[in-house]
Formats: structure tokens, sequence, C-alpha cells
């Protein structure tokens, strides 16, 4: 009895120790080499990075006339680092803005009624005074209009009055100035709970009335919510306060300026990465996260690189790695319709925006916003690898470290040491990768960006809201990524396809689980149209796996053996979609049984048909003008057609892009419907693709 005792203490310790030392190994996989990993954490500078947003926007200043005319404060440094660091091609191009820029220069808010005190001043916060606001010089009663709406101003007379309100001081502007106000002053702001002392950055201008006349531009004041709740208070008392309000603004021709550099390949015919991050949001408006941090960060990635291959530690890349920093949109747009030759030869776009946030300060997270299906692409699962890794091992894990903290500590020295809070997110826009995925321009983009962030947009977004040890491992994800592509050969190729494949896998698995959950909750009346739409999440999945894998076809064009390799890749994807499909297809007849009604047919009737024999594929003239250039074309669209439209697909910007010669038009639905909450109609489809065809933007 004491053997066998003894013998299953022994074995039950021996299983104990055994399932302590399990652990998944590809948390500690990269695309890279592990030697080449050590390199790029070890280059990487968080400090350095964190030095660019103190030299470029350390606080936000008032500009001199000056610089308007000559070169932008935060043009300029950049363009002296690049050429401190020795990277190839830098300079500034510059472009016409075609419009001016306003500046403040003097904003002043005073009573001097009941009291004499200051409210606000400009030269104190550059966000107190509204951008647009006019010259004056005036003295004026307060008046409280509560949040400014329309209903607010009623039984209210503020002729010759300057306003106070929560509301936003752009709409109240227009409303109070056409009653006859002379100004505004409000203390809106989105986050007042979080933070009672930020004044988001806000402008006004002239608008028209109800009565369509057009409302003079006046001045506007913002004051913090916790100063802003003391005025409104006095004034809701009955406290008669009088004040005295200077502006002094002007406007000043601008142009607009776009620091860029390369690290140029050594196959001069080879195709391009780009790194893109605005470095300014108009020039009043100065932002450390938003986007200093972007910039900052691409800065640093070039040096990087740079240094790492003129010391013999990385080899130079076969493609070239391009950078610039734009003002955002406004200097993208121009940047990318001037230089049609490298989009042609560009594979993917980088765009860096407010990456550096000290995550824990906003319960924030770094987020890879990913490309639509229109722009499949691997560089989706080359990031996504890097931010598993750097997530992987720079946390606690029971499993993994126990008590040894993090695998590989990549922490900068004067930043925190907290856990890697990331996350990949299906698409999202609103940036400057923006400009690159448009239809006219057709080059894979995605966005890197830290999110929520509570100092978005406001007074308080400076670099005491940054973390260094963000910054350098945002360096660490986007360096190693670009160098990934930049240098890759066959065998890269065949590991950037396994990261697709088996990624590729669990996406559509993820669109398998959400058909399930749909089709579990069925009546007998959205019953087959549940089970189609839900079907089609998994075969637009599926679609958009096969074309991402295909899409590596382009890192080594002519490669018999690569072409070979990718086509088993995307029959296996195709056969585990079809695998899921199948899965649903049970949950159907089980489903039809309990709700005692027939199986569904897949059987397409007349317009599915129809559908399925349109192949829709993009002419030369959707890129022929370059970014929206094709907009010309289907402009004269009448503007109810337009919103019908808009009201029953998806997204119309993504239909053109899946206009691609790939996809017949149900096809395109499923992956409309996949992607977005919308669901398209197909007869609407079937239309808009007509207006496509005929305004001579694609055939069939």
């Amino acid at each position: 009895m004491k053997t066998k005792q003894a013998l299953l203490i022994f074995t039950l310790l021996f299983i104990a120790l055994q399932v302590k030392a399990q652990f998944n190994p590809h948390y500690q996989w990269t695309l890279l080499e592990q030697g080449l990993m050590d390199e790029i954490i070890g280059e990487a500078s968080g400090e350095t990075s964190f030095n660019h947003i103190l030299e470029m926007s350390s606080y936000n200043r008032n500009r001199p006339t000056e610089e308007y005319a000559t070169t932008l404060l935060e043009a300029d440094y950049v363009l002296k680092k690049l050429k401190e660091y020795g990277l190839d091609g830098a300079k500034i191009e510059r472009f016409e803005s075609g419009r001016q820029a306003w500046d403040g220069i003097r904003g002043e808010l005073w009573e001097i009624s009941p009291g004499k005190k200051k409210i606000a001043d400009y030269d104190d916060l550059r966000a107190m005074l509204a951008s647009g606001s006019k010259n004056a010089d005036v003295e004026a009663e307060l008046i409280w209009v509560e949040e400014g709406r329309e209903k607010d101003f009623e039984n209210i007379d503020v002729d010759g009055k300057i306003v106070v309100t929560s509301g936003s001081p752009g709409g109240v502007h227009g409303v109070a100035v056409s009653k006859g106000a002379l100004g505004v002053i409000s203390f809106y702001s989105p986050r007042p709970l979080v933070d009672p002392i930020q004044i988001p950055w806000s402008g006004i201008r002239s608008r028209r009335s109800s009565n369509g006349e057009a409302s003079e531009s006046k001045f506007g004041f913002l004051l913090p919510p916790r100063e802003g709740h003391i005025l409104r208070d006095r004034l809701i008392r009955g406290e008669t306060i009088k004040v005295h309000a200077i502006v002094e603004t002007q406007m000043l021709d601008l142009d607009l300026q776009v620091p860029t550099c390369i690290i140029p390949g050594t196959d001069k015919d080879a195709d391009e990465i780009i790194f893109s991050a605005h470095l300014f949001e108009g020039y009043t408006k100065q932002g450390s996260n938003d986007n200093i941090s972007g910039s900052a960060v691409i800065l640093e990635v070039a040096r990087m690189l740079r240094t790492m291959i003129d010391d013999g530690r990385l080899a130079p890349p076969a493609r070239t790695i391009r950078f610039i920093w734009v003002p955002e949109f406004s200097g993208t747009i121009p940047w990318v319709k001037a230089h049609k030759d490298i989009m042609e030869k560009t594979l993917c776009n980088m765009n860096l925006d407010m990456v550096g946030l000290w995550l824990s300060k906003s319960q924030s997270f770094f987020n890879l916003e990913r490309t639509t299906y229109g722009n499949a692409h691997y560089l989706n699962d080359v990031v996504e690898n890097y931010f598993r890794y750097v997530g992987e091992t720079n946390r606690v894990s029971l499993v993994l470290s126990g008590r040894s903290g993090y695998l590989n500590r990549i922490v900068a020295p004067s930043g925190t040491d907290e856990p890697f809070y990331y996350a990949v997110e299906h698409h999202y826009g609103a940036s400057d990768h923006e400009v690159f995925n448009d239809w006219g321009v057709g080059v894979p983009a995605i966005m890197l960006i830290t999110w929520p962030d509570n100092y978005y947009h406001t007074s308080e977004d400076r670099a005491d809201k940054c973390d260094p040890t963000q910054l350098k491992r945002t360096c660490v994800i986007s360096a190693a990524s670009a160098y990934t592509i930049a240098s890759a050969d066959a065998d890269m190729v065949s590991s950037i396809a396994g990261e697709v494949f088996s990624n590729g896998t669990r996406r559509i698995g993820q669109q398998a689980a959400r058909a399930f959950d749909m089709l579990r909750k069925v009546n007998i009346e959205n019953f087959e149209s549940t089970y189609k739409l839900s079907r089609s999440f998994i075969e637009g999945a599926g679609l958009n796996e096969a074309e991402t894998l295909e899409t590596l076809l382009e890192l080594e064009p002519g490669d018999v053996a690569t072409a070979e390799y990718i086509a088993g890749k995307v029959s296996l994807i195709k056969q585990i979609a079809n695998s899921q499909a199948q899965g649903l297809d049970q949950l159907m007849e089980s489903m039809a049984k309990k709700l005692g009604v027939k199986t569904i047919s897949l059987k397409p009737g007349k317009l599915e048909k129809k559908a399925m024999q349109i192949i829709p594929q993009e002419t030369a003239l959707v890129k022929e003008n370059g970014y929206s250039g094709y907009r010309s074309a289907i402009q004269e669209i009448p503007r109810e057609a337009a919103m019908a439209y808009s009201r029953k697909i998806g997204n119309t910007s993504e239909l053109q892009r899946l206009c691609n010669g790939k996809h017949n038009a149900l096809e395109i639905k499923k992956l409309l419907d996949t992607q977005y909450r919308k669901v398209s109609d197909l007869e609407t489809i079937l239309d808009y693709l007509e207006v496509l065809k005929e305004s001579g933007l694609i055939v069939y």
C-alpha cells in the first residue's frame, strides 16, 4: 500500500512539473530572427523619441510671423535631424496651400465690473482664443445662454452682449452673432469629469443663419470647465458682469511643408514602403501625442535603420523605405498627387498617428487598424506579428514567466514598465493612411494609434502624457515591420504566408462564431435571411484571406516555387472557409427541424444569378488623376440618388475598391456585409456598378 501511495505521489508531482513547464512557443517567435530583433530592440530609443517631442512640442507656443514666411519650426527640426543622421534624399518639399493660415497675436479678456480680474489670456494658453476670431476691442455685459441652442436664446436679448455657454463655441457663435452678440465665451469640454482644466482646440467662422443670411465672424474665448463653472454660477445667481475683450489676429500666407527622406534599397527597380506621420494638424494647435509622437517615432526609426545598416548590423534592404512628415491630409494629398510614379511602385504605407500615449493614464490600448478587404494585404499580418511579440513578452504571464517578469523586457530607462496593452482592430480611417487607401491611389495602408486618449485635441495634449517606453516599443514594431518587408526574399515570403494563413484561419473562425451565434437566435420570419447573411460572413472572410495570401506574390514576382507555395495555401484557406460554412449548414438543418420548416436552399435566384455574371474591373481612369481624381467622373449623380446609394450600401468607397476584377457582384455584397453593420442591398449594388460603368471607371 505504501509503495502504491509513493508511486501515486511521484506520478502527481511529475505531472505537476510537466504542466508548469508548458508554454506556447509562438509567443517568442518573430518573422525576423532573434539576433536581428535584439539589434532593433537595443537600438530603439524611447528617450530620443521623447526628446524629439520636447523639442517640437514641449508647450503650445505662438509662432512668430516670420516663421510662416520661411520654414516652420517642426519642419526645420526634422530636416536638420535627417541631415545629422545622414539620411538620403533629406529635403523639404513645398506645395501651395490655396488658403491663408489664421494667426493669433493677442487675446485678453478682463472683468472690469464688479471687480477687476483677468479671465483669459492667449499668452497663457493658446487654446483660450478660438481660431478664426477677428480683431476686437469691446466692453460688454455677459449673458448666460446655457448650451447655446436655438431654443436657449428664446426670450433672451443678446444684442450688444457677449454670451457665455457650455456649448461648443463654433456652433453657438453662429447663432449668437446672428442675434447681435459681440462674441462668445465657452467652457465646453468633451471630458470635463476626466480633466476639468483641459480646453479643447476650437474654431469659429461665419455661418449662414436660419433665414439664409451670413453672420459675421466675431471672436470666441474658451475657459477650462473648472473656471467656466464659476463664471456660469455667478451669472445664474443674477450677478451683472461686464468685461473688456481685446483680440488681435491676422491671416498669413503659408505653403505646405513636407520633410522627406529615404533608406535606399539595393535594387533600384524594386518597390517601396512608405512611413507617414502628420507633423501639423493646423498651425495653432501643437499636440505632443497628436501627432508629434508619430512624427518623432518615424524620425527615430529612420535613424535606427540608417545607423544599423551603416554599422553592418543590418544588411541593406532590397527595397527602399521612404519617410514623409506631412500636414494632415492637406499635405499628404498634394504629395501623393505629385508623386504618381512613386505611388505606382509603393507596396504599402504605415501611418503613425498618436502613438506615444502613456497607456494606463487613458485606459488606452495601442491599436493596429487594419486595411479593408478592398485593400487586402500581408502588411496587416506582418505588423500583427510584432504587436503580438511585444505584447506577449512584455507582460507577466502565470503560464510563461511566473515570477520571473517579462520574457524580453522592452522598457525605456525613463519610461514606465507597465504591460504592453495592445489590440488588432478592423479598419478605421480619419488619418493620412486614407489618402493612400483611396481608390485613385490604391496603396494598402494601415494606422498605428493609441486610443482612447483623454487629452486628444485639447490644451493638455502635452509631453507629460507620453511615455518613453511606449515610444520605444512603437519604434521596435515599426522598424521591424518595415525592414521585414523591405528585405523579404523567397524564404521570408514563405514565413509571412504562414503568418497570414495561421491568422486567417482564426479570422475565418471568428466570423463563423459570429454566424453561429446569429443563426441560433432566429425565428421563422427571419430564418432564411439570417442564414444567408451569416453564411456570407464566412464566405467573405474566406475570400479576403485568399486574396491576402495572393498579395505576397508581389514580393517575388515570377518565382515559380513561391507561386506554387502560395497557391497551395490559398487552396487550403478556401477549404477551411468551406468547412466552416458546412458547419453552419448543419446548424441550419438543426434549426429548421426545431422551427418545423424546410431546410433552406442556396440555389441562386434571378438577381443573384445576374450578379454572379458581373465581375467589375477598374479602368485606367480611376488612377489617372490620383487621389479622388475619379470623383469628377461621377459627380453628375443626382444628390437624391447618391443618398440612396449611401443608405443601401454598406460603404460605397469600399465597393469601389472591391472592383478589382477578382470578385463578382454577389461576392462584393458578401465582402461588404462581412465588414459593415449595414446590410448592402444587392439591387442597389448593381445599380451603382452601372453608374461606375457608364462613367468609364469600371468595365465588366
